[in-house]
């Protein structure tokens, strides 16, 4: 087995570890979000919800956990979407002409590049959920430390799929594309769409019925879904609303996660492939 792709994927850590810049906004942002935008709209979130009881038997959850997923959400989806602009900086240097001329097997940069997008999620989803237990966010409530480690590794699972669809996808544009400026506008038309008409942020039960139908495709929702699975359990209360997944649900998000980056996969295949850098 080739493993030309590791050369690929040392490189992008070490591009990331040395760019101080890019390493300390990308850890705190996350942060960030979570510190003043999840802690203030909890507080709002959980004085209007209080009226509403929750079922008998059935664990309540503030807003503040309920976001802190969505946030793992969040920032999985930015860094995945800018994963591939390291490619455009290859193109515009001259190395992504020498990368394609070599032996190396072309299958080797996307994969490369897509596992150091992953192992950047890993990092950034680890921050987020440390970070939010320091201000308060009550994932894995009464759970055994055994099942803590499932949890998370499951959360970990989930979140490693999404990043290599949307890292595969970053990279097929950003192979199309000839300048950074293109592919932050593609990102930026795209972030806001995925984002809201998902469940990161509140129950898709009130969005109008157009809006919960396109939320069922939308890669985000069933991300967020499985991350709130593992870090919350099969049942819970909040902001009104009582979530109760199966393992069936769980299955089909996971399924139509790997369908997606399947299918990212067989795109940015074909563009490596054909791809031609003068």
């Amino acid at each position: 087995m080739a493993w030309e792709f590791l050369t690929v994927y040392w490189r992008e850590m070490i591009r990331f570890t040395r760019f101080r810049t890019q390493l300390l906004s990308s850890l705190l942002q996350p942060a960030l979000w979570m510190a003043f935008f999840g802690v203030a709209m909890s507080s709002n979130f959980n004085r209007f919800a209080s009226s509403v009881p929750p079922p008998a038997g059935v664990v309540p959850v503030d807003y503040l956990t309920f976001m802190a997923a969505g946030v793992i959400a969040m920032t999985t989806l930015f860094t995945s979407l800018f994963g591939g602009i390291s490619l455009l900086f290859d193109k515009n240097w001259g190395l992504m002409r020498e990368m394609l001329a070599s032996p190396m097997p072309r299958t080797h940069i996307m994969l490369g590049i897509s596992l150091s997008g992953m192992t950047k999620s890993f990092i950034q989803v680890a921050i987020i959920m440390a970070f939010g237990l320091f201000l308060g966010v009550q994932f894995f409530p009464g759970y055994s430390p055994a099942r803590v480690v499932v949890s998370i590794l499951g959360i970990f699972l989930f979140v490693g799929v999404f990043s290599l669809g949307f890292l595969l996808f970053s990279s097929t544009i950003s192979m199309r594309l000839e300048s950074p400026e293109g592919l932050q506008g593609i990102i930026t038309l795209l972030t806001l769409p995925l984002f809201f008409v998902s469940n990161a942020l509140y129950p898709i039960q009130a969005f109008p019925p157009l809006l919960q139908d396109l939320s069922i495709y939308n890669p985000l929702t069933h991300l967020v879904t499985g991350v709130r699975y593992f870090a919350l359990g099969n049942e819970f209360f909040v902001v009104g609303t009582n979530y109760s997944y199966t393992p069936a649900d769980i299955l089909l998000s996971f399924a139509y996660l790997v369908g997606f980056a399947a299918v990212m996969y067989a795109v940015a295949h074909r563009t490596f492939q054909k791809a031609v850098v003068t």
